[in-house]
């Protein structure tokens, strides 16, 4: 399950993020953005983490947290363009394509330095392409996008080619958005996985860390000697807080500059005048969903009556409306609800006990005589759903969810466990059913999450989803660079995904997010904020 998209890095990485509280502000690094001449340097900005993330490794981390920081720390070669969406240069100055699409090549930036000082060159890429394909490296979910690599070489220090034996539709911006880690740190041999990059990063970015103290903080300090036009805030700190109602009193009481507000917290908990005077709040669509997973390898849920029964018990538009105050829509597949991708004929499953209960019956749970349990084979309807530790939609669904298939004879029991917790036993299949979000990019490969390829130890397609006909889809439209052909393939897929059930899925929300007011250039882009291009006037600076 991963993270990247912009999110992440430049690529259109889809990552694996904790649904719910993180799904605003990406740190865009790069210099394609003018910059207003009356900016100031000075001062810092302090926002809030809702979980520690595992690692900054760029190539293994795996979760919106880690994204979040390193998206200051390191670069790739291009990304997409804030304002056009279009791809520009980062690392790279230019690039050029074969006319069969085969071949990428990429002239790289020459005065490019590594945070530590050292010349930032082609080996780099080699080394961090090499990571990803090995197979002993932690790196499952990016595999998958470059899989149809025949070999990276570099004819000399600053040009690297990319030479794929099939066409890819996305090729330009996987290559292009390759996460870059620095050659010159690893030792031949070492077990990148464990490498003390993952606690120390070394990057091209605008900053560079200067502490990690765990369970805190994460400090990053401008880079002095970074390569492109240096970013105005002297220091970005990351104040590790898992609980929103103590960030919202941090928030309040001005220990932090910005933070993610919950749906009610958007609503009922700071609209007061007060607060509206210190804090700009900000609402956007980023592309993204949540989804609920039921895990298809296990005996209660590999059938679809199942899954679409449990999708039945599950009343989303009352949560929308009650819960989320409205604010977000209910989703039917896997691709963003506002891209022409997304296909609006597919109408979500209705809240349906009667129905339900029909369906589970049809696949063989009935009542024993004088039993308001659900059994099959003498065993009662029971498992057990996970949901990150510290959050309270996850906790609110859950709770419904659980008194819903009580009503109906099934037992459901709720473990809460921490992000890292959470995240391993999800890769190593230890659960029965969880609550997790999808971050998606401008334009998607739903091959991560949804061939069954990828229904492996460490995979993304966790839940063990497998159909031979969305597999010979998935690999046809990866191929088809004509986007209304792809598209029609994409149709057909989430209608077999919608009949097939392996997740609910919940909703695409709004980024609700609170922002003080002494920060300029504070702008909405279409895929969200861009803190690192905003600055503070010296008389309201406050460090």
């Amino acid at each position: 399950m991963k993270k990247r998209t912009l999110k992440c890095f430049a690529a259109q990485f889809i990552c694996l993020i904790f649904a719910f509280n993180c799904f605003a502000c990406p740190a865009l690094a790069s210099d394609e953005l003018t910059q207003p001449k009356d900016r100031v340097f000075g001062d810092w900005l302090v926002r809030v983490l809702s979980a520690e993330p595992a690692t900054l490794n760029p190539i293994t981390a795996t979760d919106a947290y880690a994204g979040t920081v390193d998206n200051y720390i390191y670069q790739t070669l291009l990304k997409r363009d804030e304002k056009s969406l279009k791809l520009v240069p980062v690392l790279a100055r230019k690039w050029t394509i074969s006319p069969d699409h085969l071949t990428y090549t990429f002239y790289l930036k020459k005065n490019v330095k590594w945070s530590d000082g050292y010349p930032f060159t082609a080996k780099d890429v080699l080394f961090s392409f090499h990571m990803i394909m090995d197979p002993k490296v932690d790196a499952a979910p990016l595999r998958s996008y470059y899989q149809d690599i025949e070999k990276v070489d570099a004819p000399n220090d600053y040009t690297v080619r990319f030479h794929y034996r099939i066409p890819y539709f996305l090729a330009l911006e996987m290559c292009g958005g390759l996460p870059i880690v620095p050659a010159h740190l690893f030792k031949k041999g070492e077990d990148f996985n464990s490498s003390p990059i993952g606690r120390q990063p070394v990057g091209t970015g605008p900053y560079e860390l200067l502490r990690w103290k765990t369970g805190s903080e994460i400090v990053l300090v401008r880079n002095k000697d970074y390569w492109g036009q240096k970013p105005a805030l002297d220091r970005i700190i990351f104040k590790i807080i898992t609980d929103s109602t103590v960030a919202l009193q941090v928030l309040k009481q001005g220990g932090l500059d910005m933070m993610s507000l919950e749906p009610i917290q958007w609503a009922r908990e700071t609209e007061t005048k007060r607060f509206n005077e210190r804090f700009r709040k900000l609402s956007y669509y980023q592309p993204q969903y949540s989804f609920i997973g039921w895990n298809c390898r296990r005996a209660i849920f590999s059938d679809k009556r199942v899954r679409q029964a449990m999708t039945m018990l599950v009343p989303r538009e009352l949560i929308l409306k009650k819960i989320l105050f409205g604010l977000g829509a209910v989703v039917t597949g896997p691709f963003y609800i506002n891209s022409p991708d997304y296909d609006k004929n597919i109408k979500p499953y209705p809240y349906d006990p009667k129905a339900a209960l029909a369906l589970l019956k049809s696949a063989g749970w009935n009542y024993p005589p004088g039993s308001y349990v659900l059994e099959k084979d003498g065993k009662p309807f029971k498992f057990q759903f996970l949901i990150p530790a510290g959050a309270k939609l996850p906790l609110q669904i859950a709770t419904i969810l659980k008194e819903n298939l009580h009503e109906i004879g099934i037992e459901m029991s709720i473990e809460r466990l921490e992000w890292a917790v959470f995240l391993q036993r999800i890769n190593d299949d230890d659960f029965d059913a969880c609550t997790l979000g999808w971050a998606l990019g401008w334009e998607n490969d739903p091959y991560q999450i949804w061939d069954s390829s990828q229904a492996v130890k460490n995979g993304s397609n966790f839940v063990g989803f497998k159909n031979a006909e969305a597999d010979k889809l998935i690999m046809a439209a990866r191929k088809e660079f004509n986007p209304e052909k792809r598209r029609k393939m994409y149709y057909r897929l989430q209608e077999i995904i919608h009949d097939e059930q392996p997740y609910t899925f919940l909703f695409t929300t709004k980024a609700l997010v609170a922002v003080s007011k002494r920060f300029q250039n504070v702008v909405v882009y279409p895929m969200g904020l861009a803190p690192r291009y905003w600055w503070v006037p010296k008389a309201e600076q406050k460090y």
